[in-house]
């Protein structure tokens, strides 16, 4: 037992201008983090007392659906992530040097290679299969940009577990597995969430889902149907097909006609010089990718969803031509790039399809083309869903209207297959004696992340609000003269429920002092 007098925890006043969301304020405030470096914080006692009881939870679920606990080493030898395919893939979020040696490494921002390589020494046989082996410990990722605390740190706590299996139906099983016990992580945790489907992005594999705290603070939208079950972040969310025919056909268009549009290079530039709504104009955009350059095509209403294209081109990266490329590829600076005649690869978004007779750039400076009939004047190798979600979209699944609200991902769950199993040859015998690839998921809870989201949910005009399962402490009151207005006198004035609101802690009556004594080890 230590004594509030002595114990390290610097409250104050002020808010200092960095703390940009509720939680960041709030921990500051209440002593219990403090910055090292940009997105790198101390931990203080009571700060430290609530990620371990967030541990426990995740310890005793994770345990209870049969994963078994292992701790990996931090620092990363880049052989391991060069099998892979993701040394390069990665980006600059990959904390990257050399030892003395002149070795290179990296700090692990995730842990799919080191655990890939452990089983592939290991296990031998479908006998030794399924396992699910997990850790919580400190990562590092270089963030562009950290903000908002714990909840877009540098280096963080979290838990990441592999499962690994003999066949996908197997894997299935403990991708269930896994999702169950999340759920129950998060209930007992005291959060409102939402599951929702994501993309797998630089993880990777076949399928995946975010679970997201739902609150007005959080980074991420969520689009959920309001008559059935489906929700989806939005760069997973799927947009229907517009149905039925275009109701102007190319029999009705003349030829593409260029018209000078000094200047105008925007959507909103160009729909308004050319008086035409923004729908019926075809933006392209020209992306890099390591499967090569490709013209994206969407109507001039919607935005593009870049992890789509991702998707479409099988890459590992896409990314925005730079402006010189752009000039290199088409012929102009951007803003004036378009479909017809582009010696590109074409790929176009299902609303492009029924746009009449649309307008698009001109692949030359100051110029754009009306009159362009998409599959007359231009045929795209495919048409596929590739832009966001948008207000006034229908359910994919039911039909029904979409809502968005917003969320903070505190965990994620991938199918990731055979993905890293077969690059770096970890492999089982079967029952007949056949090499055969495990089938791996992955899971992660960010620790850290869960406590500043547990913070932004619950919280009022005078501070935090904890769930009592991860307080960082719970204090028993037990009023000996229930019939005075204040406590034993002690706090003349001041009714007993006011008083316990003062403590943030819960009203509890029915406890003696020597229950109290009991809990707290000093009976």
């Amino acid at each position: 037992m230590i004594r509030y007098s002595q114990y390290l925890m610097p409250t104050t006043k002020e808010t200092p201008s960095d703390a940009e969301v509720v939680s960041h304020r709030l921990m500051l405030r209440a002593g219990m983090i403090r910055k090292v470096a940009s997105g790198i914080y101390n931990y203080l006692p009571a700060g430290l007392r609530v990620l371990r009881k967030v541990e426990r939870i995740i310890r005793e679920e994770m345990d209870r659906a049969g994963a078994q606990e292992v701790l990996m080493p931090t620092v990363v030898p880049s052989e391991l992530w060069k099998e892979s395919g993701r040394w390069d893939a990665y980006g600059k979020e990959l904390l990257r040097f050399r030892d003395r040696a002149d070795r290179e490494f990296c700090l692990g921002p995730t842990h799919e290679e080191v655990i890939t390589d452990l089983v592939r020494r290991e296990v031998r046989s479908y006998r030794q299969l399924p396992l699910n082996l997990y850790q919580i410990q400190d990562k590092f990722r270089d963030e562009i940009r950290p903000r908002f605390g714990l909840m877009r740190g540098r280096e963080f706590f979290m838990k990441d577990a592999y499962s690994f299996d003999a066949d996908e139906e197997g894997a299935a099983e403990s991708y269930r597995k896994m999702y169950e016990a999340y759920c129950r992580i998060f209930r007992r945790m005291g959060l409102s969430f939402r599951a929702v489907e994501a993309d797998t992005g630089s993880i990777g594999g076949s399928s995946s889902h975010e679970f997201m705290v739902i609150a007005d603070s959080g980074e991420d939208a969520i689009v959920s149907c309001e008559a059935c079950s489906y929700a989806a972040n939005t760069e997973k969310a799927e947009c229907v097909p517009p149905a039925g025919a275009s109701p102007v056909g190319e029999k009705e268009a003349g030829l593409p006609r260029k018209v000078a549009t000094p200047g105008k290079r925007t959507i909103a530039e160009v729909s308004e010089f050319l008086g035409i709504d923004p729908s019926v104009l075809i933006k392209t955009l020209v992306f890099e990718s390591d499967k090569g350059d490709a013209a994206v095509l969407v109507s001039g209403r919607y935005e593009v969803n870049e992890a789509k294209v991702k998707n479409l081109l099988g890459a590992d990266w896409i990314r925005l031509a730079p402006e010189e490329r752009i000039l290199e590829l088409t012929g102009a600076p951007s803003g004036y790039a378009g479909p017809v005649g582009l010696k590109l690869r074409l790929l176009a978004d299902h609303s492009v399809r029924t746009i009449p007779a649309g307008a698009t750039g001109a692949n030359e400076k100051d110029a754009h083309l009306t009159d362009v009939v998409p599959g007359r004047d231009f045929s795209p190798e495919a048409y596929a869903d590739l832009r966001l979600v948008t207000e006034g979209d229908r359910c994919p699944r039911c039909g029904g209207g979409l809502r968005f609200s917003r969320g903070i991902e505190v965990g994620h769950v991938f199918r990731l297959g055979t993905k890293y199993s077969k690059a770096l040859s970890a492999s089982y015998l079967d029952a007949g004696g056949k090499e055969r690839p495990v089938v791996m998921g992955c899971y992660g809870i960010g620790v850290g992340r869960t406590a500043a989201a547990a913070i932004e949910q619950h919280n009022d005009a005078d501070g935090i609000v904890w769930p009592i399962s991860i307080a960082p402490f719970e204090v028993s009151v037990v009023p000996v003269n229930l019939k005075h207005e204040g406590i034993a006198g002690d706090f003349p004035g001041v009714p007993f429920a006011t008083f316990a609101r003062s403590l943030r802690i819960p009203l509890r009556r029915n406890l003696s002092l020597r229950s109290i004594r009991r809990e707290s080890g000093t009976a």
